[in-house]
């Protein structure tokens, strides 16, 4: 099936963090996506392409703007229900809200009714990808993973592991750690649009025997990722530097249990040392801003410097963030950007959401509006609001008609939804 999608058009050509912002687009307000066999296969003005491909099923968009749909690069599924609890510092709000619920993970129907209803509200806030933590139970990691290629969404997931500082039912061990995560790399990394990623929760609830465990189970599957927490709070930093006592850093008690890599992703990355900027740009990781959270569970506020040094993803951390929405996202993460004297411009945001996530996931199949990318697309309506329609209508160029709707949208902004060229919605 050969399907052309109309609307305007949305496509980076370079790293807006790299140039001026709005050099980096290449923009069509007629434009059309040539859609082949899940992948795109053109993108450019629509009345050319029409007249080339006469015989193509045609699916107007309108003015509607066809953007690579959003890549979140740092979220729990597990805490999908607990979303929106009243908040209190980081180790509180483990202990109240997050090892609970994840304790429920035990019971394969919890696991498969939360995944279907996470994936379910991913998609209608425009979000194609995603990687996410699981709980201790591989029962977890089964359940995201199935419900993922039930609907065809490219996936990384990993068993979250901990053996110490968490309740008895949430513990696991330096052996069973290793073993659960190999065998359920095994079934499912390169399974479909699946991928495995080796996944300790942070080194307080991992002993040095765990982390030395997961960090030889890497180093067994380099092409797999990594996905960890890093220096998220204050006072967790302070708690790490008191069970690790001999590490120079944070980052220091990953690196040497063979967990800092090039296919690292380190969620939060607020309080960096300079030794660990450095590291991490040596080594050529990534880290994920999380804005929402940050500022929902008061962490501190993320350097956007560090995307002119290293990959930075962009991500939603639910249930610790506040909104299942990359747009909302977008928003929080302007915000946070300009208390830091940091003024982000539309690209840069829109870049962060998608194909600057999917660089730090390793994945250039996702996040690109582009020939040969996967056709994981969202829509957005421009106006979908009476507040945005009426700030829209006032535009004069592309950039006071996007904006809007990064500060203001949510789901009704999306219109549509492309997961490997089949509508969503």
């Amino acid at each position: 099936m050969t399907t052309l999608l109309l609307g305007q058009t949305l496509a980076f050509t370079t790293d807006p963090f790299a140039i001026d912002p709005e050099a980096a687009v290449e923009h069509h307000t007629h434009g059309a996506v040539l859609v082949q066999d899940g992948r795109i296969a053109e993108v450019g003005p629509a009345d050319r392409m029409r007249v080339a491909r006469p015989q193509a099923r045609v699916i107007d968009h309108g003015g509607h703007l066809i953007l690579p749909g959003f890549v979140d690069a740092h979220v729990h599924y597990p805490q999908t229900a607990i979303i929106a609890s009243w908040g209190k510092r980081l180790i509180d709000w483990l202990n109240t809200y997050t090892f609970p619920e994840e304790a429920r993970f035990r019971d394969p129907a919890h696991a498969e009714a939360v995944a279907e209803t996470y994936l379910d509200l991913a998609l209608a806030h425009g979000t194609t990808a995603m990687c996410s933590f699981a709980t201790i139970h591989p029962e977890s990691v089964e359940a995201i993973f199935g419900a993922a290629a039930r609907r065809g969404i490219a996936i990384w997931a990993g068993k979250t592991c901990m053996d110490r500082n968490a309740p008895d039912d949430l513990r696991d061990t330096a052996q069973s750690a290793y073993d659960d995560s190999k065998r359920l790399l095994a079934r499912w990394h390169g399974a479909g649009r699946a991928s495995y990623v080796v996944t300790p929760r942070f080194s307080p609830t991992s002993t040095p025997d765990q982390l030395s465990a997961l960090g030889a189970l890497w180093a067994e599957h380099p092409d797999c990722l990594m996905q960890t927490h890093l220096s998220e709070q204050t006072d967790e930093i302070a708690w790490v530097q008191n069970l690790f006592p001999e590490a120079r850093d944070y980052l220091d008690t990953y690196e040497a249990h063979g967990l800092l890599g090039a296919r690292g992703l380190y969620g939060h990355a607020i309080h960096l040392t300079e030794r660990e900027r450095d590291r991490l740009a040596e080594v050529g990781a990534a880290v994920v801003h999380c804005p929402t959270s940050n500022t929902f569970i008061g962490s501190g506020l993320f350097d956007m410097a560090l995307a002119r040094r290293m990959r930075v993803g962009l991500a939603t951390d639910t249930g610790g963030g506040s909104s299942f929405s990359m747009l909302r996202t977008m928003a929080a993460a302007y915000e946070i950007a300009q208390l830091r004297g940091q003024a982000l411009h539309p690209a840069q945001l829109l870049w962060l959401a998608t194909e600057g996530s999917a660089r730090a996931l390793h994945a250039p199949d996702i996040g690109r509006l582009a020939p040969g990318a996967m056709a994981d697309l969202a829509v957005l309506d421009l106006a979908a609001t009476p507040a945005i329609a009426q700030r829209h209508a006032r535009a004069d160029t592309l950039w006071e008609a996007v904006f809007p709707t990064i500060m203001l949208g949510d789901d009704r902004s999306v219109a549509q939804v492309y997961v490997a060229g089949r509508g969503m919605r």
